[in-house]
């Protein structure tokens, strides 16, 4: 108990003597951790929008490889031509009339 009582009596009096150069340093961490260009508060804001487009940008490939096998399919089918005109944009041929049947439970 004394050692820890000399030591934190030891540590007061340093700092006492040294007391200017106590208050730089303490003045330069709290510049840099909230006033420099990259400070906390900035890095955690960056952080997290860095997670934000990796979870986007994985989205987008998954996307992207879905869409190469449709484009894939299309190019060497051309059935599917004629199915992805009629499916989705609702078009015929000239003797033919469609019937859009809407589910009222989705």
């Amino acid at each position: 108990m004394k050692l820890k009582k000399e030591k934190k009596e030891q540590l007061i009096a340093y700092l006492k003597k040294n007391k200017i150069y106590v208050i730089i340093i303490l003045v330069f961490i709290v510049y840099i951790f909230f006033f420099d260009e990259f400070n906390v508060i900035r890095i955690n804001s960056d952080k997290h929008k860095q997670k934000n487009l990796e979870k986007e940008r994985i989205v987008l490939q998954t996307k992207i490889e879905e869409d190469k096998k449709k484009l894939k399919i299309l190019k060497n089918d051309p059935n599917a031509i004629e199915r992805l005109a009629r499916e989705q944009y609702y078009l015929k041929k000239d003797n033919e009339e469609v019937y859009v049947i809407i589910d009222e439970d989705k």
